[in-house]
């Protein structure tokens, strides 16, 4: 298969990017904003034909959770609005797509796992604009498969788990939110599980994927420092509002991930193992 990848300089789009040495049958054209514009309809549709695209795995969008409540034309056009034209320019030409979603389609308010049918609730831009998004992808592409996910890090970009490294060295004390509850998902395990779906032929849908386990922000950072050898960093427990921040986050924000495991058969490693992991990985580098 020929298949497109935006936002391939991402956290999402890098890993996929190692994955593509393993899956030489198929043509990979990894494209992020200088290759491709996805807010251009002509550009999508004229690189779809070109290159003959069976299938879209959109790893862009605005990710800046903050920034979008001050900022929700931009971030509607990439997260809603570009789906849509990809989703559009994909169907023309019988293909799939996934297209990758967040936890902040929910507000948080559960006390047990977010299931794909329960009712969405955004109370963000962000989360608004993804939701948007995967509604469009529904709409206009068949054969698309929703994945949400939540507390993304990698080897890659910025992302927590290098934050809590770098302060952890230069900080001697870090304070950091217990009551918002999650799971963190490493990059390279939703890559996995991503090409494991292409693979064995895309069953559309809405889906969700994290690693296994729940977690606070609080305990995930004091895992961070325990495996990243940092002892002399004191990390001291906060309520969400003692650290107002202008988007609302979900306060539990846990997904059922039983539907993604039973149509692809895979099994999903626990949080702890993917962080250790991926901690080895940045020391090595």
């Amino acid at each position: 298969m020929n298949i497109l990848i935006t936002g391939c300089n991402g956290q999402l789009g890098n890993e996929i990017q190692l994955l593509e040495k393993l899956y030489t049958q198929h043509h990979f054209i990894n494209t992020d904003v200088a290759e491709l514009d996805i807010t251009d309809k002509e550009a999508i549709n004229r690189m779809v034909e070109k290159e003959l695209i069976d299938g879209i795995i959109n790893c862009a969008a605005y990710t800046a959770v903050d920034k979008a409540e001050s900022n929700e034309v931009l971030c509607r056009k990439l997260n809603a609005e570009a789906p849509a034209l990809l989703a559009e320019a994909i169907s023309k030409r019988d293909g799939w797509m996934v297209q990758i979603s967040t936890d902040y389609v929910f507000d948080g308010t559960n006390h047990t796992p977010y299931k794909e049918d329960e009712p969405t609730c955004p109370n963000s831009v962000y989360g608004r604009t993804k939701l948007e998004g995967e509604e469009n992808v529904r709409k206009f592409c068949k054969k698309s498969m929703i994945i949400r996910t939540a507390w993304l890090y990698s080897t890659f970009g910025n992302n927590f788990v290098k934050t809590m490294i770098r302060l952890g060295k230069e900080k001697e004390q870090l304070g950091v939110i217990f009551d918002q509850i999650g799971t963190p998902t490493y990059a390279r395990d939703l890559a996995r599980t991503i090409m494991t779906a292409v693979e064995q032929g895309i069953t559309p849908g809405t889906y969700h994927f994290s690693n296994e386990g729940v977690i606070s922000w609080y305990d995930f950072t004091k895992a961070i420092h325990r495996i990243a050898g940092i002892k002399n960093c004191h990390i001291s427990p906060l309520h969400t509002e003692e650290y107002p921040t202008p988007a609302a986050r979900p306060h539990y924000s846990v997904l059922d991930k039983t539907k993604i495991k039973q149509t692809l058969g895979i099994e999903i490693p626990y949080w702890e193992e993917s962080l250790a992991e991926c901690i080895a990985l940045m020391a090595s580098s």
